[in-house]
């Protein structure tokens, strides 16, 4: 490992938040740095403002208000002496004005060069290089189209379905997939919405959508001295709405073929790029074997400790040696040893379509044993603002062979227990017993809409057959008792041992999770359409006084970056209770639909 003097690095301020600021603060303390943390006034006292040696406030809460503030990002930084600045993943990190603004102060970006990111971070430029490197690429437009019917004339021209993008960014924020041509309108202005919300930025393309693909990627290095490495590939295909929510390294059931095209497609289309820093070049791997370039991502990715597992390679620090002029800490490719899984835990509430749980964490407690890492941005006590993200924590879980690995990740979910609000690993529990990512039979049965198609809860072996998910979040209490001299462990719903109905809440021993998101705006009206969760009413899709059927879709909700579609519960003339732009509770009445 390097150290601080030939580093040449001394004080990195940490654009960010969450688990990948703390992530970063720690990496930083090993190099010998400094690290100077900023936190808005929803995230003061939170996990990386005291990992961080040094933290400082940022006024407001909303994204463009604190972390996507670049004059305040600067002036934090110039006041307390940061000498290079590490966006981490999300908010600026693919942002190249702000690489731009960063080196026109003097300090040195953690990251790509900003012609880079114009270059790679722009999904429709990053397709014509991929043309010039000769990567196979999906029928695609050359340019962000600027209103729906450029979509619906792509879709005309090449079939459905279609995918619209947001030109400048990823993690699935501003991806939509469209199978209906009357619905490419909502979709494009709900895809420039988020990408807007996300990344700054509303543009958007259009691609054709290959059927049941999986996702696979491959993490490179690379530095100024002419080494190009890709240190492995990672499947990603267990997504919901196109976010990622498990990864494995590397990837498995590829052909030798596939495999090489995509680590050596990668590898030229950063050389070509003049690609400097950690980036990632994914891919779809069509149900038929096809291969097609996706994108570049210019940034370190959530998913880079699955790669960390299996290669030892510690991506941030190698982050940190690019950016100081060092060559890479290694020579070739990486070899891989044995196989990994990442779970992101996210607050989200499976039973209720894994809608965001904002809320306190009243408990945390993390699982350990052989081969398990957890990269956490919160603890015991730590508030889960709705304004950002959902991730609360990423569990790795590393083994010899997968089926090993699948059997460790089976005992440290069950290990795995947060209290206070709704999370995803009742999901991560089912899935891991699911023949859909066990493959027995040789063959990965999720796709990247897998789990929004296909999945139903309780169909793997881990929570049961047939197994409400719901109930699995209701809180329970363990107790240990012995019968002819045996022990036995039985989870109490702690509603019956006070003698009530028992609480809907945590379950200790089953979820980790609770109802998430406060009920205070919850009122039992007759006929009443209700918020799925707190967040703020983006637009409604019907006027005061209209006519909707049952299942019509009257209102977009959203929370913690996530746009959700509210439909009518019954059939009448709707009264709208709430205005777009409101905040909302969980159980807010949005509309009343009268008969």
């Amino acid at each position: 490992m390097t150290t601080d003097s030939t580093l040449n690095l001394h004080s990195v301020l940490i654009a960010n938040r969450g688990e990948i600021a703390v992530r970063i603060a720690r990496v930083a303390r090993d190099l010998g740095i400094r690290s100077i943390a900023v936190y808005s006034e929803a995230d003061a006292g939170a996990l990386h403002t005291l990992i961080a040696d040094e933290a400082y406030a940022l006024p407001g809460n909303t994204s463009a208000e604190t972390y996507m503030n670049v004059p305040a990002l600067l002036d934090i930084a110039a006041r307390a002496g940061a000498d290079c600045v590490h966006p981490g993943y999300g908010f600026l990190s693919e942002n190249s004005s702000f690489a731009r603004d960063v080196e026109a102060a003097g300090l040195t970006w953690i990251g790509p060069t900003p012609d880079s990111i114009d270059q790679l971070g722009d999904k429709v430029s990053a397709r014509k290089l991929a043309t010039e490197a000769g990567a196979p690429l999906a029928p695609g437009t050359s340019h962000p189209i600027h209103d729906w019917q450029e979509a619906r004339e792509f879709a005309e021209e090449h079939g459905m379905p279609i995918a619209i993008k947001a030109a400048f960014g990823g993690g699935g924020r501003g991806l939509k997939v469209v199978e209906r041509k009357e619905d490419i309108e909502d979709a494009f202005v709900s895809a420039g919405r988020e990408a807007k919300e996300a990344f700054g930025r509303p543009e958007c393309y259009v691609e054709k959508f290959l059927m049941r693909p999986r996702h696979v990627e491959a993490q490179v290095l690379a530095d100024d001295h002419g080494n190009v490495a890709v240190i492995g590939t990672r499947d990603c295909s267990t997504q919901r709405r196109f976010q990622k929510l498990i990864e494995e390294a590397p990837a498995p059931f590829l052909t030798d073929e596939q495999r090489t095209s995509i680590v050596e497609g990668s590898r030229q289309i950063c050389r070509t790029a003049g690609y400097r820093g950690a980036g990632t070049v994914e891919f779809i791997v069509s149900e038929d074997g096809t291969v097609s370039f996706l994108e570049v991502n210019t940034r370190v990715q959530v998913e880079h400790p699955v790669t960390e597992a299996v290669t030892g390679v510690d991506v941030i620090a190698e982050q940190f040696r690019i950016a100081a002029g060092l060559p890479l800490s290694f020579e070739g490719d990486p070899e891989s040893h044995g196989h990994a899984f990442e779970f992101r835990i996210n607050a989200e509430d499976v039973a209720h379509g894994f809608v965001p749980s904002p809320g306190v964490v009243t408990k945390f407690e993390a699982p350990t044993g052989p081969g398990v890492r957890v990269d956490s941005g919160v603890r015991s006590g730590s508030e889960i603002p709705g304004f950002y993200d959902s991730l609360l924590a990423k569990l790795i879980v590393w083994g010899p062979t997968r089926e090993i690995a699948l059997r460790r990740a089976a005992s440290a979910l069950a290990e795995f227990d947060i209290a206070g609000v709704r999370t995803v690993i009742p999901f991560h529990r089912d899935m891991i017993g699911n023949p859909a990512l066990t493959a027995e039979d040789g063959k990965l049965g999720v796709y990247t809409d897998w789990v929004d198609k296909e999945y139903k809860p309780g169909t793997g072996i881990t929570l049961g057959h047939g197994v409400d998910i719901e109930d699995t979040y209701t809180e329970r209490q363990t107790l240990v008792v012995e019968i002819d001299g045996e022990l036995h462990r039985l989870g109490i719903p702690v509603g019956l041992l006070s003698g009530g109905a028992p609480a809907a809440g945590n379950d200790a021993t089953a979820s980790g999770a609770n109802a998430g998101a406060s009920n205070s705006g919850s009122q039992d009206v007759a006929g009443g359409v209700t918020s799925p969760y707190a967040g703020s009413v983006v637009a409604w899709k019907v006027i005061d006084g209209s006519f909707v059927e049952k299942g019509d879709a009257i209102a977009v909700i959203e929370a913690m970056k996530m746009e959700s579609t509210v439909t009518a519960n019954s059939t009448g003339r709707v009264s709208i209770k709430v205005q777009a732009g409101e905040k909302v509770d969980r159980g807010t009445v949005l509309a009343v639909i009268e008969d």
